[in-house]
């Protein structure tokens, strides 16, 4: 078993993890969120603590025990505190808002681009170039946060793009002026 997979999970008050056969459910006061266990696997819950468990008979991969514990971690976070991540828009003229479970982005090209919010996340446009992505689940926040960065990356040259936030783009030098030669 590997070291990080036998660290206890803490359970924080009012966090409830129940098991059944083939999924794990997080209950908390953020919402709910469940996700299947594979066979060989066994979640152990003791004294405000949750401990993830391999049976010996079932052959896997070692990795999985780790894997498991944290994505139980990361559920148990997201019920109780949530997860969020914040993108910023630099460039003249971009701007975002929302329409109802759409994202508006006009990024410099020439039709505005819509995407549409899951459920699940909540999105909100601050000053139209700052864009909080938040919910429960750190895979689907991080991924609409992909989506959204993935309609107009940051570019070398000038920075300008959709970026997360305190991300740091390399910029490149441009075009150098021809310098004049002797050979004429």
């Amino acid at each position: 078993m590997s070291r990080l997979a036998k660290m206890p999970i803490p359970l924080p008050k009012g966090v409830e993890v129940k098991v059944d056969a083939t999924q794990m459910h997080v209950k908390g006061p953020k919402g709910t969120l469940s996700h299947p266990l594979v066979k060989g696997i066994s979640i152990k819950i003791e004294e405000g603590f949750a401990h993830i468990e391999r049976d010996e008979k079932v052959e896997m991969p070692r990795p999985t025990e780790g894997l498991y514990r944290a994505t139980l971690n990361n559920m148990v976070i997201g019920v109780s505190k949530g997860f969020e991540k914040r993108l910023s828009m630099i460039g003249v003229g971009y701007r975002a808002a929302l329409q109802g479970a759409l994202l508006d982005l006009q990024v410099g090209n020439s039709h505005p681009t819509k995407l549409t919010i899951p459920k699940d996340v909540q999105v909100t446009v601050d000053k139209s170039v700052n864009i909080l992505i938040t919910g429960t689940s750190k895979q689907l926040v991080g991924q609409v946060a992909a989506t959204i960065r993935a309609v107009k990356p940051p570019e070398p040259y000038k920075g300008k793009g959709i970026r997360y936030e305190g991300e740091y783009v390399r910029k490149k030098a441009g075009k150098a002026a021809k310098s004049k030669t002797a050979a004429g």
